[in-house]
């Protein structure tokens, strides 16, 4: 994976003088893998379909890539196609340990100063997503999280899961940014008038394919980082409005 430079905006760029609400995916987004808690979700996941199916890590490992390719996560489909109780996966699949994840001052500061309201919008649990964001000390800075269940199961990029995020909040989403991890899960939000920022790693994380980590240059991608915490420091008050616009940084497109 080549290098990617900190921050970098498209050509034509949506800014955020006139964000209101920010919303942040969770996992690879709020922390970075070194922290290893996706792996363990991701075998969590496996054993889970090991357990339910009575198959081999190998088998059970290729019918979960299976799952979410084809149905956008491995829950969706043990519940359309196999009858499993979400409780029951999500209980079973977020049993890890957050140990290795460790605070981090600067993103915490860096969210608590952006104005107005801050929300997680994930495809795990709630239970999971307090957990993680306790340890990293941005809990108290959000107001709620927007897990799968008040998705009603339905995961993004279905444009279902975020309607329902967008009705259930009462967000404009010409008014809101969205930072998330996957580039696929930034189309629906950016045809709907979010501003979005693709969070890629600073190093190749081991765990995921090659494709779910490159800084992707389209359309619906209006800046990306590797650096979370600096790009939202960066953001300063807007000469017309006072709301945040980014510093100005080298186009690297």
């Amino acid at each position: 994976m080549p290098q990617t430079p900190p921050h970098h905006p498209a050509a034509a760029a949506r800014r955020f003088d006139h964000i209101e609400t920010w919303v942040f995916d969770l996992d690879n987004t709020l922390y970075s893998h070194e922290a290893g808690v996706w792996p363990q979700v991701d075998e969590r996941i496996t054993l889970y379909i090991m357990n339910l199916f009575g198959l081999d890590g190998m088998s059970a490992r290729a019918l979960q890539k299976f799952f979410y390719h084809r149905h956008g996560t491995t829950l969706r489909a043990l519940m359309d196609d196999y009858g499993v109780d979400p409780e029951d996966f999500l209980d079973f699949a977020h049993d890890i340990d957050h140990s290795a994840i460790e605070l981090n001052p600067l993103l915490g500061d860096a969210i608590e100063r952006l104005p107005g309201r801050k929300l997680i919008l994930t495809n795990g649990s709630r239970r999971h997503a307090t957990s993680v964001a306790m340890k990293l000390g941005i809990f108290d800075h959000f107001e709620d999280v927007f897990d799968i269940v008040a998705a009603d199961f339905v995961p993004k990029p279905d444009r279902r899961a975020y309607e329902t995020f967008l009705r259930r909040h009462v967000v404009d989403p010409a008014r809101s940014a969205l930072f998330e991890d996957i580039a696929k899960n930034l189309v629906v939000p950016h045809d709907m008038g979010m501003t979005t920022c693709l969070v890629v790693p600073r190093t190749v994380d081991p765990f995921r394919d090659s494709f779910e980590q490159e800084a992707v240059v389209a359309p619906h991608v209006d800046h990306v980082t590797s650096d979370l915490a600096g790009f939202l420091t960066k953001l300063r008050p807007g000469p017309e409005s006072g709301r945040p616009a980014p510093e100005p940084v080298p186009a690297a497109r």
